[in-house]
């Protein structure tokens, strides 16, 4: 038998600091994946924003509302933003319009959780 201390950790220390570990993640990651839905979740609606005042400044020109989304690309600096909620460009907002009245609103996608969507309501 040697008489040099040991080294090193024994086998209680090392799952006390996996435990602590443990209960450190569990509660840090709700409040990391909420904070991540809810960034989000205002950047859809930003988005939602811009592309409502590019339609508003369309339809002042042309005297009616387009509903396509992809014909905003130009008016949004080459491309329409992309929904983070969807993962998508085009397909993440919706544009209804009647002759005199227009909507837009960012789709609610799965990568946000439950959410209501902001409508920006635009007239001629």
């Amino acid at each position: 038998r040697s008489l040099q201390p040991r080294k090193g950790f024994t086998l209680i220390e090392l799952l006390v600091v996996v435990l602590i570990l443990g209960i450190l993640t569990a509660i840090a990651l709700p409040s990391y994946l909420s904070s991540v839905n809810a960034s989000r979740e205002g950047a859809a609606n930003a988005n939602a924003r811009a592309l409502a005042t590019a339609v508003q400044s369309k339809a002042i020109t042309a005297g009616t509302y387009d509903t396509s989304v992809a014909d905003y690309a130009t008016d949004l600096g080459g491309a329409v933003p992309l929904n983070p909620c969807t993962g998508t460009t085009t397909a993440g907002y919706s544009i209804a319009a009647t002759a005199t009245t227009a909507t837009v609103t960012a789709v609610a996608g799965s990568n946000c959780g439950t959410w209501t969507t902001q409508t920006f309501s635009l007239t001629l």
